[in-house]
């Protein structure tokens, strides 16, 4: 469920290449400089007339929803330089027409229960194809994959977080992009597979991306192309249900292209962990993550150690505090899940009831709907870390409703390597969907 996969010490790859290239880009040093310095700053939302206590503080929270706070210029490449940073990641730069300019957005969102907090999230544009585009530019969804550090999230880090903005944008759209509450420079802790918050951080984005963009003298279109890997795969799935449903008004569903998303935690992902389906590594990272993420939402265990065996019981919530890497983390941590949960607790896990159970059917319902548009669904035969029993399950849900979803394998590849030959046939698949409807 992440995109940057700490694999077993008998696997090849590199996992620090993944996070190479943490510098902001040299390129485009001016317009960067001039932009920083007349930040774009949304006008406050209109006040409105609201009740007193808590009801008073949830209306305001809605209507300041997706208000821009800043735009902070992040990332200029030109065509040669996006095609060198896709090359250095493993990825496909085929596709590459324009350059990019990236921007880090700061909006008003709400938290898991309602409350008021802010978020930020990647805004990208093409860069040198004004004359050609025009200033309306389609939008794309872009929802990022499992991540630990706050720091790695895609408007900080100019690594593989990146990879999909750069290419839909080097493509001739404009990318929302958000880093998800707690990640980036947002508070507080992130609530990890929180389908609820990705939403609405993910909708509330792209208001924040509105009105950037018009700050920045171009206009959305409001069509939207949605696309996520892993954990993004299943927030993609997620909003783009939001959006059909009528989320914003502004905002109209196009297409939809997830990649190796856990859309099935129930009947996939979770009973996955303890037959072999998916590898030991990714396992103890998932399950720890996901366990202390989701006690904060549900009633899964009164105390870690319930859950967690001696000595990871009294380390395991501090190891998620937005301020670790993977690496520290899997280091202060067993080998395999079966050493970290206590007997019981996994035995819970394997027949899931109470809190367990509510905490994984919450994150169940992406693919429960009947989207009246084209979708393709990205995995990967070869992926021990979101196996592809996933995308299989979300497609028979999906043709519950009369919706086809072709499950496009991706082949005999890791989890990082389904993302890697896939997004470049989303952005294809999104340029034949744009085609048909002009």
């Amino acid at each position: 469920m992440r995109d940057e996969t700490y694999k077993p010490p008998e696997s090849s790859r590199n996992s620090r290449t993944w996070r190479k290239g943490r510098g902001i880009a040299a390129a485009g040093a001016l317009l960067l400089a001039a932009v920083a310095a007349a930040p774009a700053v949304a006008a406050p939302a209109a006040s409105v007339p609201v009740p007193a206590g808590p009801a008073r503080a949830a209306q305001h929270a809605d209507a300041s929803r997706g208000t821009l706070i800043s735009v902070t210029p992040v990332a200029a490449r030109d065509a040669a330089e996006v095609r060198r940073f896709l090359v250095e990641h493993g990825t496909a730069p085929d596709s590459v027409r324009y350059g990019v300019r990236a921007y880090r957005l700061t909006y008003r969102t709400v938290d898991s229960h309602g409350r008021p907090t802010t978020a930020t999230g990647l805004f990208t544009l093409p860069a040198d194809g004004g004359h050609r585009l025009g200033h309306r530019l389609d939008v794309v969804a872009d929802t990022h994959g499992t991540m630990v550090n706050r720091s790695y999230a895609p408007s900080v880090e100019d690594g593989p977080g990146r990879i999909s903005s750069y290419l839909n944008a080097s493509a001739g759209r404009a990318v929302a992009a958000p880093d998800y509450l707690g990640l980036g420079e947002g508070p507080g802790r992130h609530p990890y597979m929180d389908t609820r918050s990705a939403v609405t951080a993910s909708v509330d984005m792209l208001r924040a991306a509105r009105t950037a963009a018009d700050r920045l003298g171009r206009t959305l279109t409001g069509d939207v192309y949605a696309t996520g890997f892993s954990q993004g795969g299943q927030a993609a799935m997620a909003l783009g249900r939001a959006l059909q449903g009528g989320a914003d008004r502004h905002f109209r569903l196009k297409a939809l292209a997830p990649i190796s998303g856990p859309y099935d935690l129930e009947g996939q992902e979770i009973p996955a962990l303890f037959d072999g389906r998916v590898n030991d590594t990714s396992g103890v990272l998932y399950t720890s993550y996901w366990l202390v993420a989701q006690n904060r939402l549900h009633p899964l265990y009164k105390a870690p150690a319930e859950a967690f065996r001696a000595p990871y019981a009294s380390r395991v919530e501090e190891l998620y505090d937005g301020e670790h890497s993977e690496e520290e983390i899997l280091k202060a941590l067993p080998a395999t899940v079966e050493k970290m949960l206590t007997p019981a607790f996994r035995a819970k896990m394997q027949h899931p009831t109470g809190g367990l159970l509510e905490a994984m059917r919450a994150a169940d319902h992406t693919c429960d709907w009947g989207p009246a548009v084209p979708v393709r669904l990205y995995a990967a035969s070869g992926d021990t870390d979101v196996p592809m029993g996933n995308a299989t399950s979300c497609a028979a849900q999906l043709a519950d409703h009369g919706t086809r979803a072709p499950v496009m394998d991706q082949g005999n590849v890791d989890h990082v390597g389904s993302f890697k030959a896939a997004a470049p046939k989303v952005v294809r698949f999104f340029d034949a969907v744009a085609a048909r409807g002009r």
